[in-house]
């Protein structure tokens, strides 16, 4: 699996530099980049299919508003219930918290466009747009890990588990989770927007996707590439190898232990956030992984397949975050019951 990981990044960026560069090489031989800078970008999004806008429209806003009143309530009571200040609801909180800053970075915009066909965004607009997505992505991959190594503490450490993972040490992951992000986005956004773009300024995808923009840029960006090689190493490859890891030695201590309701419970608290896992990594090679099209209405229709499993990635996991951890936790449930009816947790 990790294999498969560094071979699609690989595979992106020596694709992506060979035909950027080829583009570029080929424009300059030619005299043919339009000097005009644009000042504004058009969203293509599913401007080729206007019958299922309003589809898309009314679906994405009710998991728009699922997503808000979903992870907000987790945020609440992660914040207000005593039993769920441990470390692994405290991940849980800063995990919604994210889920609820990534979907307001770009589906608002998208709701706009889709509804009122509004689809420019100004240059600046899209550069904020993509460093909150980068931000949150680079983050989201870096909490699932710590989330894993507190589930391997806890099932495999249990005696050790509020040593190590004391409040100092939870805080502290937590904060470098989210400052490390922080760093990788804007110094990805940063490389993006310096770049020159001149002629076509049409992104084809729902949002300021960072792929999506350097294809429109009329200059060599294979220092972009390089640097999203290692991002990708650092907050994609990394944190899946902590999980990995983790869950075998989760795996091993489960399968010695001699009690069947000790391996139940053990299993129960990881089985949440392993879902979650394997939605969010499952999307993500499904994306990236897939074979393209060498046909143009066929090559159409795997765009307009790659933006649906995009909004899937972007709006239906930050969804199911809340849902699946309600479903499959019994503390969660009880403090969710308590905040709604008010009554003392028995």
């Amino acid at each position: 699996m990790i294999v498969q990981v560094i071979c699609t990044v690989c595979f992106l960026a020596v694709n992506t530099f060979h035909v950027r560069s080829f583009d570029f090489l080929k424009a300059d031989d030619m005299g043919e980049i339009n000097q005009t800078l644009v000042s504004e970008f058009l969203l293509r999004g599913l401007s080729g299919y206007p019958n299922i806008e309003i589809v898309y429209f009314a679906l994405i806003l009710v998991m728009y508003l699922v997503i808000l009143i979903g992870n907000g309530v987790l945020i609440i009571a992660s914040i207000f219930d005593s039993h769920l200040h441990t470390p692994m609801y405290f991940f849980l909180g800063n995990l919604s918290f994210l889920d609820i800053c990534y979907t307001s970075s770009s589906v608002p915009s998208t709701l706009v466009s889709l509804i009122s066909k509004k689809r420019n965004i100004s240059f600046s607009g899209c550069a904020v747009q993509m460093f909150f997505g980068f931000a949150m992505g680079s983050t989201e991959c870096l909490l699932l890990g710590m989330m894993a190594f507190d589930r391997y503490v806890a099932v495999c450490n249990p005696l050790r588990y509020p040593i190590i993972l004391s409040k100092v040490a939870y805080v502290l992951m937590a904060s470098v989770s989210w400052l490390s992000g922080g760093i990788n986005s804007a110094v990805q956004t940063l490389l993006a927007m310096r770049l020159p773009f001149c002629g076509n300024n049409i992104i084809n995808h729902f949002a300021c996707e960072i792929l999506a923009v350097l294809k429109l840029a009329c200059a060599d960006i294979s220092l972009n590439i390089i640097t999203m090689v290692i991002s990708n190493m650092a907050f994609l490859v990394l944190p899946l190898m902590v999980i990995f890891f983790s869950y075998m030695f989760i795996l091993y201590t489960i399968l010695q232990m001699n009690s069947a309701t000790g391996r139940r419970k053990a299993f129960s608290t990881c089985s949440a956030h392993l879902t979650v896992v394997i939605i969010f990594y499952g999307t993500i090679f499904f994306m990236y992984a897939k074979p393209k099209s060498q046909d143009l209405i066929g090559e159409e229709k795997l765009q307009a397949s790659d933006k649906l499993i995009s909004l899937f990635y972007g709006v239906v996991t930050p969804m199911l975050n809340p849902i699946i951890y309600s479903l499959r936790n019994n503390d969660v449930k009880a403090a969710v019951k308590y905040l709604l009816n008010k009554k003392p947790i028995h």
